[in-house]
């Protein structure tokens, strides 16, 4: 009996529970140092990327690091300005989704809402928050929306005038292997305005596309039109 016991749990392992794990080991080994995705519980980069979305995440945008670690094998690129990137936040080591607005050696100030990098103000448009999805009021505040142009990209901006936010920041300048990161929603994002610059090896991977989409105010219905959504 016990040698038929001892049969049928080989059997169990090699059919089972080995190709079970071999299946784990590799997906998992992926998602670590290739592609993953991220599920976004909240609305720091709206109206870009909104609640309910799942990122996708390319771990191999800037270099190749070590399963599991962030120990860097090769590198090719850094972070550029206007990268949507996922990183670790200095404060608590929580995930997050933000953009890269400085990278080492910018200076970097905020006055009144508007950027400005090594002295030079960016370019603005106002752009009208009508029937854009993640741009509703919030209590008696109603959104701006504005164009912004960082770098090669042209993104949506949006902020909530006299909510309580860091409005004028800086002059900071970025050290070396650092990089400044700010969320578009800028009145509703905790980020290096308030956990200061981000480290180079605590930048996961860019973000340059929308996988998925549910609506958390509406059941979790799928938001179809977001689905495989490129990011700017």
């Amino acid at each position: 009996m016990k040698e038929l016991n001892g049969r049928r749990l080989v059997k169990i392992w090699r059919e089972w529970i080995k190709p079970i794990l071999v299946v784990l080991i590799v997906l998992s080994t992926f998602r670590s140092a290739v592609a993953d995705w991220n599920d976004v519980p909240t609305g720091s980069m709206k109206p870009t990327v909104l609640e309910g979305d799942r990122i996708f995440v390319n771990k191999l945008a800037y270099d190749l690091k070590f399963p599991f670690t962030t120990w860097r094998v090769a590198h090719w690129a850094d972070p550029q300005p206007g990268d949507i990137v996922i990183l670790f936040s200095p404060a608590d080591g929580t995930r997050l989704v933000k953009r890269v607005v400085g990278t080492p050696g910018d200076e970097i100030a905020m006055v009144n809402n508007r950027l400005i990098i090594n002295g030079r103000p960016l370019k603005y448009a106002m752009l009208s928050a009508e029937g854009v999805e993640g741009a509703e009021p919030i209590g008696g505040w109603r959104p701006v929306l504005a164009g912004e142009t960082l770098g090669q990209t042209t993104h949506m901006v949006m902020v909530y005038p006299g909510m309580s936010s860091k409005h004028t920041v800086g002059v900071f300048v970025v050290p070396p292997g650092k990089y400044f990161v700010m969320g578009d929603n800028r009145d509703g994002s905790r980020d290096s305005r308030y956990f200061g610059f981000v480290d180079r090896s605590e930048i996961v991977g860019k973000v340059p596309a929308v996988v998925l989409s549910v609506d958390p105010s509406r059941y979790y219905l799928p938001r179809l039109g977001r689905f495989f959504k490129g990011l700017d």
